[in-house]
């Protein structure tokens, strides 16, 4: 275990007020695991979970429903990406927490040889892993940690200098898998009954898990969109450097963005001549400095505070922070009032992914000090300089029991019950209570439609009840969610829009 102590100190927080940058003090408790100190709101603890000899460079990771945790860790090679991507040095672990105890102790190499892997995904049993040019699905079938299946789910088939062609991919509340397009290299998607869409522009895309066309979500003249969130409503966030040249906005670059559905973002940039827009481009939710923004998370669960339920966290790889967005409704959109969360006083501890485990806890990956490739703030290449994987909790919280439903016997349960699991105050209970309707299909659509319907049931459960239907791809499941455009609630309203949108149901 770390060297750790606790004491209380002063925390600098930041307010973003109509862009302007406002500090204010609060107490504040400090962590040292070695040579470091981690520093977090007062009353909250920080432990770290997995380190070496365990793992040495995590990037990014995914749990499975089971709790084990898929990381992809860096061989600490800052090669030139054509070399790494003929010698495929990077791999994918698997870690264990076999004695419940929230700290992993185990692991076995789930798939080795990968080219550098810039998102980790697990979706219905199988891992999806971007590593550029190419998406790959990686699915174990017996069991044993290692997966024996590996095939391309998508190519993009391009790969710049800086590898940021690809980042994802993120499973959206409505069934269709998310990534993002970086740098400004050409690509091609064929589209039936239409000329291909031809773009060099950076992108969210989106593509159902089985298959079938790619589809642009939004456009902009950024350099390297990363991370893709979804609210409760569907609403999308997103994570990107360069939204600007900093001497066009006093040292804004990087940001977070309100990702609307066919919005165009960014910069002005040469790569958006050709692209569809109605004006301006779109507004910036929060603009930042050269931080580099990667990891991003929308918060679902209670245990750090009601009042951290559905904010953002994002993981600022340049200032050694993970920052904390609180979101107010503001028109159409949203403003947003910004506080540090945690900071690491080591200028080699660089946060890479930020997502909230079963418990409700909050998961931080520190990359280490091996990564330098197309980054100007990390000119040292330091693959000596291990980094680690660390628990953030409320201390005194009462947590969830079994966080992740799994006394419950998913195969056989009735679908009354997984209804009134909508409603469940475990988000993980909740997501597979979604997953497990929709795989069941045309089976569920008349009992989800007539909990929908019902106006005695919970809304928590109705809006949920949209998201699996949205997921079972039948008419009569379009039919059912049509249902929810008279809902009394504005969330579930807007839940079936969404729903509506994505399926073009006219």
């Amino acid at each position: 275990m770390p060297n750790l102590f606790r004491k209380v100190v002063p925390l600098t927080v930041f307010l973003v007020i109509s862009h302007a940058l406002v500090s204010v003090h609060l107490w504040a408790a400090h962590y040292k695991f070695g040579a470091q100190t981690l520093t977090v709101p007062d009353g909250f603890v920080v432990e770290q979970i997995a380190g070496p000899p365990l793992i040495d460079r995590p990037i990014v990771a995914d749990f499975d429903s089971d709790g084990h945790l898929y990381v992809a860790e860096s061989s600490g090679s800052n090669d030139p990406v054509e070399v790494q991507l003929a010698e495929k040095p990077h791999r994918i672990l698997r870690l264990t927490d076999s004695d419940g105890d929230g700290t992993f102790d185990s692991k076995t190499v789930f798939a080795d040889q990968m080219m550098f892997p810039e998102g980790v995904l697990w979706y219905r049993g199988s891992v999806y892993v971007s590593a550029p040019p190419q998406i790959w699905k990686l699915t174990d079938k017996d069991g044993d940690g290692v997966a024996e299946e590996r095939e391309v789910w998508f190519d993009a088939k391009t790969l710049t200098g800086c590898a940021n062609d690809l980042h994802g991919p993120y499973a959206g509340r409505d069934g269709w898998i998310y990534w993002c397009k970086g740098s400004f290299a050409e690509q091609t998607y064929e589209r039936a009954h239409t000329d291909p869409f031809v773009t060099r522009a950076a992108h969210i895309f989106r593509r159902r898990p089985e298959g079938g066309e790619v589809e642009p979500v939004l456009n902009g003249g950024m350099n390297n969109p990363v991370d893709v969130v979804f609210s409760n409503t569907g609403e999308r966030f997103l994570s990107s450097t360069f939204l600007q040249r900093p001497s066009a906005g006093e040292g804004n670059r990087d940001g977070l963005i309100h990702a609307i559905y066919g919005g165009v973002y960014g910069r002005e940039n040469g790569v958006l001549d050709g692209h569809p827009r109605t004006g301006d481009l779109m507004p910036v939710l929060d603009h930042l400095g050269p931080v580099a923004p990667s990891g991003l998370e929308y918060y679902e669960g209670k245990t750090l505070g009601s009042n951290f339920t559905g904010n953002l966290f994002t993981a600022l790889f340049n200032l050694h922070q993970v920052t904390r967005y609180e979101l107010m409704p503001q028109g159409a959109s949203f403003s947003s009032k910004t506080s540090v969360f945690l900071e690491s006083d080591d200028l080699d501890f660089h946060p890479t992914d930020v997502f909230e485990d079963a418990d409700g806890s909050l998961i931080v990956i520190d990359t280490g000090g091996w990564y330098k490739l197309c980054c100007p703030t990390s000119q040292l290449h330091k693959p000596d300089v291990p980094g680690g994987i660390y628990r953030i909790r409320k201390s005194g919280t009462q947590l969830y029991e079994d966080p992740r439903g799994l006394t419950l016997r998913w195969g056989s349960i009735t679908n009354r019950k997984l209804i009134s699991l909508l409603g469940d105050e475990r988000p993980y209970v909740v997501d597979r209570a979604i997953e497990t309707l929709a795989l069941r299909g045309d089976k569920v659509i008349s009992r989800l439609s007539n909990s929908l319907g019902n106006s005695a049931t919970d809304s928590k459960v109705r809006l949920n009840i949209v998201w699996a239907l949205t997921k079972i791809d039948s008419r009569e499941a379009r039919q059912a969610v049509r249902l929810a455009l008279q809902d009394s609630n504005p969330d579930v309203v807007q839940a079936a829009l969404h729903s509506i949108s994505a399926w073009r149901d006219k």
